[in-house]
């Protein structure tokens, strides 16, 4: 997608720390942190949303899990506890209209 700032990253014409890499997903540290660790997990392939998920790319998906685990791992939040949580559409708070799962923690989460 030729202005998704998510597209800009993966294809390295926007800077952005990157901590954790595959061939589908990305992870990087959240410019705007709710808490101490905060990443997102970004798919390479632009998907808008979990409503964008279908026959042809579900497969992406199924390392995804998998994925925050080696990253919760290599922030070292993995014994203490991380949050995921995936925004889907305008009113649950999703910005930028490219799939991305947050990885949360570092710190003593609040309730939901």
């Amino acid at each position: 997608m030729k202005n998704c700032i998510f597209c800009k990253i993966i294809n390295k014409e926007i800077p952005a720390e990157i901590i954790l890499e595959n061939e589908n997903f990305i992870a990087i540290k959240d410019i705007n942190p709710a808490y101490k660790e905060h990443y997102l997990i970004i798919t390479k392939q632009h998907i808008e949303s979990v409503n964008s998920i279908n026959e042809t790319n579900e497969k992406k998906f199924h390392s995804i899990f998998l994925f925050a685990k080696q990253l919760a791992k290599q922030v070292n939040i993995d014994t203490t506890g991380y949050r995921l949580l995936i925004n889907n559409g305008e009113n649950a708070g999703q910005e930028v209209k490219h799939f991305h799962m947050h990885l949360l923690g570092g710190e003593k989460l609040r309730n939901l």
